[in-house]
């Protein structure tokens, strides 16, 4: 079911604006993470980082540590990346390969499949009680290569949970062959939803972008919001070109810039096959780290991959100076909270779910 809301300054839409305290309150952030991101499917990793069998990586969801490893089998699972005999937290690494993880704490290992396998401290009847002391797995998905994990154990399945989006991806058939080449962190002094308020309108590209909008033709401009997502696309000038790069059809179409609830945006810039990342991982109420990560068919990049990255790094970089200034704006006295324009309704859309969570 698409998600339309018509804004209009008679309904709650429009009286439902976010109050700023929604950005600067502690107590918000904590409500935030109990229902919101411990309850929805977060994007954690992309299976060419678990190529593999025994490769790992390890992570950390709504403050809970995770890992996620490829076993013997050949099967990606994932895991809370704590022990069960004393909480400790099971792997250090970022990544690696191995085949049993061990606990640092008294040397308790665990097959790649999550199965106890020896407890150094438990002998005879002791080994017996503890035989089901297994790594507690956590609920994970695959589509489109992306992997993503849910601490609900009731949540809805991936695809059902972002109505048609994972069909409109299928359109760039080059997804499959995409490999993460690179990842970048920025530390943005502000909080998340500013970012994300920011990333879903664009009437402050013409003053804050010059590059995006001297290459994406605006007048052509849509933004759509549906069933927990929303998209933003437009058309390449017609006076743009990748030099001598043969592209198929789905590589020439226009920019499509896609947001998933609640902390997840994804990028598909035309020219040489590709997709970017941004997921936003509150630090605190005011701070957030910002993971952008680059997906190419090749880690070795080609001089117009190398320009699509240096054209997306400059936009993001203009776009966190905003956030940071908005975020000083956010503690002043001087307003409880904006107003929306009628090109703003993915704001709308957002705004309404942060409430419809934390309200309950």
């Amino acid at each position: 079911m698409a998600y339309n809301k018509v804004i209009n300054k008679s309904n709650r839409t429009f009286e439902r604006t976010l109050s700023y305290d929604k950005y600067t309150d502690p107590k918000v952030l904590e409500k935030e993470m109990d229902v919101i991101f411990s309850k929805t499917w977060q994007k954690v990793g992309h299976v060419s980082q678990l190529e593999k069998e025994g490769s790992f990586f390890t992570t950390e969801v709504a403050n809970e540590p995770i890992i996620v490893v490829r076993g013997q089998d050949g099967v990606i699972r994932a895991f809370y990346n704590v022990c069960p005999h004393r909480a400790t937290k099971l792997e250090q690494n970022e990544s690696g390969k191995k085949r049993i993880l061990q606990c640092g704490y008294h040397g308790w290992t665990f097959k790649l499949d999550g199965k106890l396998n020896k407890t150094p401290n438990f002998r005879g009847e002791d080994a017996a009680c503890v035989q089901d002391a297994c790594l507690r797995p956590v609920r994970m998905e695959i589509l489109e290569s992306l992997i993503f994990v849910n601490l609900d154990d009731d949540a809805k399945p991936l695809a059902e949970s972002y109505g048609d989006f994972f069909e409109r991806l299928s359109k760039f058939p080059f997804l499959g062959e995409l490999k993460r080449t690179n990842v970048k962190t920025r530390h943005l002094k502000a909080n998340w939803k500013a970012f994300v308020d920011n990333y879903l309108e664009c009437d402050h590209c013409h003053v804050a972008h010059p590059s995006f909008i001297a290459t994406l033709d605006m007048n052509a401009y849509q933004i759509m919001t549906c069933e927990n997502y929303s998209v933003q696309a437009s058309s390449v000038k017609p006076d743009k070109n990748y030099g001598s790069v043969e592209l198929d059809e789905a590589e020439m179409q226009g920019g499509s810039f896609y947001w998933l609830w609640p902390n997840l945006m994804l990028t598909i810039y035309p020219g040489p096959g590709n997709m970017a990342t941004i997921q936003l991982k509150p630090i605190d109420h005011e701070n957030t780290l910002i993971v952008y990560t680059y997906y190419f068919r090749d880690e070795e990049l080609t001089q117009d991959e190398k320009d699509l990255v240096a054209f997306a790094e400059q936009v993001r970089q203009e776009d966190i100076d905003l956030v940071e200034l908005e975020q000083i704006g956010f503690r002043s006295r001087a307003f409880e909270r904006g107003r929306y324009s009628s090109s703003e309704q993915a704001i709308v859309q957002f705004h309404e779910m942060v409430l419809e969570a934390i309200d309950k």
